[in-house]
């Protein structure tokens, strides 16, 4: 059933195309305009790989946003429904880093009924392989989708 933000208004959660959960525009969001904070517990990157996977039967799927300084939120404690933003190859929104929070801002603009996906831009310890695309596969559909939520930078 859909839930209407109660952090920004103008979002819904609900099912989603690309991957379990999505956000969704209710309202018009402009080129620049901040929709939500990407909240959570502030743990150190060690923190997290201690912590990974959130799911054992699914490793590659974790609310984690890895910020400067070796820090790390993780949205499923006391995240909100930013954690639910999937990733896509051509995004409407992006991430902007302004003292340590991370803000989910409009790339161009949203119209409503649209979900809300930013480029996630993956990267991993584990050598660049097939096998790692694949557990990372990307579902986005965009014209220009690369396959894989990995950084088109990643080499491994």
């Amino acid at each position: 059933m859909p839930r209407a933000s109660p952090v920004k208004p103008g979002i819904e959660v609900r099912r989603s195309s690309v991957h379990g959960q999505g956000v969704f525009a209710l309202r018009v969001f402009a080129p620049g305009e901040t929709i939500l904070e990407y909240v959570g517990e502030i743990i150190t990157l060690q923190e997290a790989l201690r912590r990974h996977p959130h799911n054992p039967q699914d490793p590659h799927h974790t609310f984690y946003f890895h910020i400067h300084d070796d820090r790390v939120i993780d949205g499923l404690h006391g995240g909100n429904d930013s954690r639910w933003i999937n990733h896509s190859c051509q995004p409407n929104c992006e991430p902007d880093e302004v003292k340590g929070r991370i803000f989910i801002k409009a790339r161009r603009p949203v119209f409503p009924g649209e979900e809300l996906s930013f480029d996630y831009d993956l990267v991993s310890d584990e050598p660049l392989t097939d096998a790692l695309k694949a557990a990372y596969a990307c579902r986005c559909g965009a014209r220009k989708c690369r396959g894989t939520m990995l950084s088109s930078s990643f080499s491994g």
